[in-house]
């Protein structure tokens, strides 16, 4: 029997989901399962990695069910997830990681802010390793959580027999391989991809010299490239669990947003380097590739190989999107009853707005003095400013439909000049780009598109594909399978574009630009009166 379809595994901030695609690249199916957020005070944000295992096994079953496809036609699996830290004692036993002391819970979200103390004392360090995070480390990368364990919970980080991002989580519980992905170490674990190795220099000036004195034995002596198949495939454990032949081919996987990046970059067929890959979710990535190593101040990397083999990338981005829009409706006093009616169309607020906001091109003029800073939790990029809060300038004491429209119109806008400083940064450094592909579920629709086209005076075009990310996701499996000789060949293979939004001209582009002026106006002075305090 041919083995000419692949799956597409993607654990998100909120659920996993799996996807079961053909060679062309056409989902055949997918499956959604919720999975548990635990939040506590002091920006903890904890989940549980059994949650996440379990709903993924589910996820891969009924997803191959739904398609109707054969088990033994599945050629291949690839992961992706949100770069968070899974902690894991001997024989792989879940550890605590927070104040509840609860075991279950052993993964520190990436959203989880609890260790900008930590992040702020490495930077400190001005170890020459932070180049390659755009000078400035971020609390929602690793080893600052690591540090924070270490400060906080010394029995637990004592106890560790691996620190995993979630992604090489997955794979070692799909495959029984330890090894790591570049995209995960690189992008998130300061790990050196040009260079192979890791600086035992940099995690002793961090605090975090035990790490140096075992090898790295912990967080990864075997760094392999995405794609890359691990081990003897699905262990019969795993294969059990997922309704799949043992030894299926496994894949290393990536970065959630990354996945993006892989299932968006090569739709058009042209030259990688003109498109930012830019997922919209939760938070929102960008992911802009280059030939060469390009520094570009508060836009993480450059990374070797972390995306596409062989080239570098450049990773910026919102630390909240589609999260800073939920918290901006949620203030609003119409929002409740919006909610029920946006229900009532079983579609989610965001979703139900869009609808009511007539002509995208047009929508900016919904917002007429009303102007939003949605940095609610930080700015990533080009800042990397984890302090920065968002600013609502305008609001006035209306509780309508209307001016509810008129927020979510307003927020948008915001999203979109932040982009557009990120894509002003990296241009500046030597980084431009001439289209912006867009994946994620906050970005889906049409206004979303047109909007964030305008704000940025840049072209956005969507791929074809209804789940990019999950669509990246398989092109690793396909690649791990040897269906495809490579990513970029699997790339042309399976994506490709499907609608284009042409930036405004005019009095709308006129009106986006005096916008970008006052947003801007706005984010520095709440940056001085932060100062002033």
């Amino acid at each position: 029997m041919a083995r000419d379809c692949y799956i597409g595994v993607d654990v998100g901030t909120g659920s996993a989901r799996a996807g079961v695609f053909d060679r062309a690249g056409r989902m055949l199916a997918s499956a959604r399962r919720d999975i548990t957020l635990f939040r506590a005070a002091g920006s903890v944000v904890e989940q549980s990695s059994a949650e996440i295992w379990a709903a993924v096994c589910d996820c891969v079953r009924r997803a191959v069910a739904a398609a109707a496809v054969a088990p033994a036609r599945i050629g291949g699996i690839g992961f992706d997830a949100t770069c968070s830290l899974v902690v894991l004692g001997q024989g792989g036993a879940p550890l605590p990681v927070g104040p509840s002391g609860d075991p279950a819970r052993d993964i520190i979200v990436w959203m989880d802010h609890r260790a900008t103390y930590q992040a702020r004392r490495i930077n400190a360090t001005g170890h020459d390793v932070l180049r390659y995070v755009g000078g400035v480390i971020s609390p929602e990368m690793e080893t600052p959580k690591l540090l924070w364990l270490k400060e906080n919970r010394r029995a637990t980080f004592d106890a560790a027999w691996q620190f995993f991002d979630l992604t090489d989580f997955l794979t070692w519980k799909a495959s029984g391989s330890l090894a790591r992905s570049i995209c995960t170490v690189t992008c998130k674990w300061t790990y050196l991809a040009h260079e192979g190795r890791w600086d035992a220099g940099y995690f002793r000036a961090a605090g975090l010299e035990e790490f140096a004195d075992e090898g790295f034995a912990r967080i990864g002596t075997d760094v392999v490239a995405p794609g890359t198949a691990l081990g003897q495939g699905l262990t019969e454990q795993a294969a059990i669990a997922m309704g799949l032949p043992v030894g299926t081919p496994v894949a290393a996987g990536l970065i959630d947003a990354h996945a993006g990046g892989i299932g968006t970059v090569g739709a058009t067929g042209s030259d990688p380097t003109a498109n930012m890959a830019y997922v919209f979710g939760t938070s929102s990535c960008t992911m802009t590739t280059t030939r060469d190593p390009v520094f570009v101040p508060g836009v993480w990397g450059p990374y070797f190989s972390a995306m596409v083999p062989g080239f570098w990338l450049n990773e910026g981005g919102q630390s909240a999107a589609g999260a800073a829009i939920d918290q901006l409706l949620a203030l609003h006093p119409f929002a409740a009853e919006a909610r029920g009616l946006a229900a009532d169309a079983g579609q989610p607020l965001p979703v139900w707005l869009a609808g009511q906001a007539g002509d995208p091109s047009q929508a900016v003029r919904l917002a007429a003095g009303l102007h939003v800073v949605p940095e609610f939790l930080g700015n990533r990029a080009p800042f990397a400013d984890p302090d920065a809060r968002a600013v609502i300038a305008g609001l006035g004491m209306e509780n309508d439909l209307t001016s509810l429209v008129a927020l979510y119109v307003a927020g948008l806008c915001g999203i979109g000049y932040g982009l557009r400083q990120i894509i002003a940064a990296q241009a500046d450094a030597g980084a431009p780009i001439e289209r912006i592909m867009i994946s994620g579920g906050a970005g889906a629709s049409d206004l979303v598109r047109q909007l964030l086209a305008d704000a940025t005076g840049t072209e956005v075009v969507a791929a074809r594909a209804t789940e990019p990310v999950l669509l990246g996701a398989a092109i690793l499996g396909a690649v791990a399978g040897g269906g495809f000789a490579d990513i970029v060949t699997a790339m042309a293979a399976m994506s490709a574009p499907d609608r284009s939004f042409a930036p405004a001209t005019g009095e709308e582009a006129t009106q986006h630009a005096r916008r970008f002026d006052a947003f801007t106006r706005l984010q520095a002075l709440a940056r001085d009166l932060r100062g002033s305090e």
